[in-house]
């Protein structure tokens, strides 16, 4: 039995319920929630959990009000200016995964400088999923192997998991979602095959480091059979 997970994503979900339930603006959520970003990659580092995957902005989001999906951009823009130089100093090397272009052109810009800068630490990863879809991933991957013009018997789970975004990390042992919903949302379809299911109820701005070692303690209790029996 595995008791602490190599690769845990998070599902973060809950700020505009966090501030509508305190009278406050979906925006104050979404401040408060960046505020639990910061507190999640310090308790994974202090954990040592090496890779730490964080899903940030779905394709789907785009059907929110302009004005909100505005303030998510400001929120990222601000959030790798003020924080990329002490993830960099904390030696985390940061990965962004998703369809990064349709994103606004500076925050493009931004991103890539960020994973350069970070490339070559040797400490926890750090991706964060920006307009990701895991049923694009997959049909992005199956447009892959067909350009690649490989035959289809050779094309197998292996084959396919290498052109996936994900191609150079191991798939997630944890997946933990907060806010009390109950479905991945697109959310590492393929990857998450085997992978733990910790449902918190607490919003994302209301996580923190205790609830974070809760979904932990859930972890080390599992039995991971991968389809097998234990022995």
């Amino acid at each position: 039995m595995h008791t602490s997970p190599h690769h845990v994503g998070i599902i973060m979900d809950g700020n505009g319920r966090w501030a509508k339930q305190r009278g406050l603006p979906r925006t104050a959520g979404h401040l408060e929630g960046a505020k639990t970003v910061r507190i999640v990659i310090e308790t994974a580092l202090r954990l040592q959990i090496p890779i730490l995957s964080l899903f940030a902005f779905s394709t789907e989001n785009w059907r929110r009000p302009q004005d909100e999906v505005s303030e998510l951009m400001n929120l990222l823009r601000r959030f790798i200016k003020s924080e990329l130089n002490a993830l960099d100093q904390q030696g985390i090397r940061l990965c962004f995964i998703g369809d990064l272009k349709r994103l606004e052109n500076d925050i493009q810009v931004m991103l890539h400088n960020a994973a350069e800068k970070t490339k070559d630490n040797t400490g926890m990863v750090l991706v964060v999923a920006l307009n990701y879809s895991g049923r694009s991933d997959i049909l992005q991957a199956v447009r892959t192997l067909l350009i690649s013009q490989q035959s289809p018997e050779s094309i197998n789970e292996e084959s396919l998991a290498a052109v996936l975004s994900t191609s150079d990390l191991p798939d997630p042992d944890l997946i933990i979602r907060t806010s009390g919903e109950q479905r991945l949302s697109n959310f590492f379809l393929w990857q998450a095959a085997y992978s733990e299911l910790y449902f918190s109820p607490l919003p994302w701005p209301s996580f923190d480091a205790v609830e974070f070692e809760r979904a932990l303690d859930f972890y080390a209790s599992r039995q991971r059979r991968f389809g097998g029996t234990t022995a």
